[in-house]
């Protein structure tokens, strides 16, 4: 039988056949498509006619052109609807994939050739996003370790395989912590929960096939159960749950490898010249440097930390109104903060989720994207790869811009967290080329017939997440190798929060949200509220995010340390760590530092791309309109557009006229002291 990986795909969009392919395709599929790279990238690379930027780079944006498509499907339904064939077969790759990828980057032939176009530049007559390609694929090349002795190649491509094979396996036993995990809830464990989150974990309870009610480590049940349970002993044993995933011993603990992990990382640094791993990572960032990304950091902790230990006050005194004793705890900030948030700004987060649903919340973000960027959506009936998985098509002006899959409930099949994807990209090469983009989520699927709700940081992050999304569509660039999201990691970030500013915007809430059950729009009272709430407990939300940065930096920062937990635990202690917050990510569960290198020495991208969110959104409110759509039309121009072609602070200039302070997001925090 032809394998449906491989033969060409003839269906709508020409999205891949998910009917048609079964896990036993992929290995065979990968093995073909890995052979015919090798092949395109040998015949390159021994290429007797002279380099140019047809025979050579053109030729290498188009050399992966199966094993792009076998992996843009493979990877993306690992993440999101794992197997255990798929787990399988994901171990067997990591390496693999680490060693073909080392082949291409340190074949001396195919770098002569680049050195070659690179040295010539001048002279080729090539277009500035051709120098652009040109410019980054010589970095790649030379960041990869293609400029080192053959000794040193050698060692860089098994600390490759080794990271790859790491990586993966932090990934899997995190997933298997969270998969395995459940707390049943007896009736009397019910008691003080909302109905949204008894409804919940009977779902949860019905999709792990048990009777009742269960708890899981999905942030959309857990969250809302440390918010609202008055069981502080339940409380405390999920907490500790929570924070134990990759810590629990035996198979799927991190820890040892976490460690591993620095080590590799900064003998990869040292090989190839630079003091520290950090130093190495931060070099293409906007950043440049460690020490400016902690300068900022800092500038941000110290009114945080001061914030949250007021807030840490005033929770610890109800706590003890309560009859509890003792210090507040990470267990009891979440229950007594929505507590104090009820009493201080009368809302309710129940009340608040029924104007939430995940269909207006859709139709929200579909609806600014029309208004500011003129793009109309229209779903699509046809087979995916999970009976939760919907699909739209995106047109402008009656053009086809790209296919979307929205895939937004938790599963035990699924990696926490939320990502935006793709599989495949947009580029003009070869032929105009739209992408089909990918927003995963986790939140809670509710019982059968019931309205999917939201909480309030859910429809944040629908929002967040379809920003990126934004990215991939309005991408409209010639080669793939920088279109889309292929930006600095510390500028990747800001489409995706600068969107999250819409969901804000009074009017859009005016039309989109509306009661689940009867239509009516949300009260103009509550709204108010909401948004005046918007910088409630601050404090202990940068505490938590930045906490994690500052950890992530100083990890790669220096030496790796022999013991990645004891260094933790120091760099909290100097910072002085507020006692009743945990960091958002520790070590064993930092999936976003140590499942791959993208978020390592760079967990502070979220804040950096903060600074210029608050001022871009700034922009819009200068203009008198939050759709006006010059500015609209100049954010995609310079950067929904422009993917990477030019370095990030060039873009953002372009579109700002200069570059932000970090006032508008101490201000948007409420961290910002008001002026005497």
């Amino acid at each position: 039988m032809t394998n449906p990986l491989l033969q060409p795909w003839t269906g709508v969009f020409t999205l891949p056949p998910f009917s048609a392919i079964s896990d036993a395709d992929f290995a065979p599929a990968f093995d073909a498509a890995l052979a015919d790279a090798r092949a395109n990238v040998a015949a390159i690379a021994a290429s007797a006619d002279a380099p140019t930027f047809a025979n050579t780079i053109e030729a290498l944006e188009l050399s992966e052109e199966a094993l792009s498509r076998v992996a843009g499907v493979f990877y993306n339904l690992v993440g999101a609807d794992s197997t255990p064939a798929r787990e399988a077969l994901q171990r067997d790759l990591a390496p693999k994939m680490a060693a073909f990828s080392s082949e291409v980057t340190m074949n001396a032939d195919l770098f002569a050739r680049i050195e070659a176009l690179w040295l010539g530049g001048d002279t080729l007559g090539l277009t500035a996003e051709q120098m652009r390609v040109l410019e980054l694929y010589r970095r790649m090349f030379v960041r990869a370790g293609a400029a080192l002795d053959e000794a040193g190649r050698a060692r860089m491509v098994e600390v490759k395989e080794r990271l790859a094979v790491l990586s993966t396996a932090f990934s899997q036993n995190l997933l298997a912590d969270e998969r395995d995990w459940a707390m049943p809830l007896a009736p009397a464990d019910l008691d003080g929960l909302p109905d949204f989150v008894v409804a919940t974990a009977r779902a949860a309870a019905e999709e792990r096939g048990q009777a009742d009610h269960v708890l899981t480590l999905n942030r959309s049940l857990i969250v809302p159960f440390l918010q609202f349970s008055p069981r502080r002993d339940l409380r405390e044993r999920a907490f500790e749950a929570w924070l134990a995933r990759g810590a629990n011993g035996g198979e799927t603990d991190n820890r040892a490898l976490a460690a591993e992990i620095l080590k590799l990382r900064e003998e990869r640094a040292a090989l190839l010249g630079y003091q520290s791993f950090a130093a190495y990572k931060l070099e293409p960032e906007m950043a440049k440097t460690p020490g400016r990304v902690r300068d900022l950091l800092m500038r941000i902790w110290e009114p945080a930390r001061a914030k949250a230990e007021e807030d840490a006050e005033v929770l610890t005194q109800m706590m003890h109104e309560d009859g509890v004793n003792g210090d507040l705890e990470a267990w009891d900030w979440r229950y007594y903060s929505e507590k104090r948030r009820l009493a201080e700004h009368n809302l309710d987060e129940g009340e608040i989720k029924s104007y939430f649903s995940l269909e207006a919340m859709i139709a929200a973000a579909f609806d600014c994207a029309s208004r500011l960027f003129a793009l109309e959506f229209r779903p699509l009936d046809v087979p995916l790869y999970h009976p939760d998985v919907r699909a739209w098509e995106v047109t402008r002006g009656g053009q086809h811009i790209a296919v979307f899959l929205g895939d937004y409930f938790a599963r035990a099949s699924k990696r926490s967290g939320a990502w935006c994807s793709t599989m495949r990209d947009q580029r003009k090469l070869g032929g105009d080329q739209r992408p089909i983009v990918v927003n995963v989520c986790n939140f809670a699927k509710p019982a059968a017939g019931e309205p999917a709700l939201l909480s309030w940081d859910d429809a944040h992050t629908l929002f967040h997440e379809f920003g990126h999304a934004l990215h991939q569509m309005l991408s409209d660039l010639t080669y793939s190798f920088i279109s889309g999201t292929s930006v600095a990691r510390d500028f990747v970030e800001l489409p995706s929060q600068l969107f999250e500013h819409w969901l804000e915007v009074p009017e859009v809430l005016d039309k989109h949200a509306r009661h689940a059950r009867t239509g009516a729009a949300m009260p103009a009272d509550l709204r108010d509220r909401l948004l005046a709430a918007k910088t409630y407990d601050q404090g202990f939300g940068t505490v938590e995010y930045l906490s994690s940065a500052l950890v992530d930096l100083a990890f790669h920062e220096g030496a790796a340390p022999d013991d990645a937990m004891k260094a933790q635990s120091e760099v909290l202690e100097q910072l002085g760590m507020p006692h009743a917050i945990r960091m958002r990510h520790a070590t064993p569960h930092f999936a976003h530092v140590f499942s791959g290198d993208g978020y390592s020495s760079g967990y502070y991208s979220y804040m950096w791309s903060e600074v210029m969110d608050a001022d871009a959104f700034e922009a819009f409110l200068e203009a008198g309109d939050p759709f006006d759509p010059a500015t609209a039309k100049r954010l995609e121009q310079h950067i929904l557009s422009a993917g990477g072609s030019e370095e990030a602070d060039v873009l953002y200039t372009a579109f700002r006229g200069r570059m932000p302070g970090v006032e508008p997001l101490l201000k948007g925090r409420g961290l910002l002291e008001p002026a005497d």
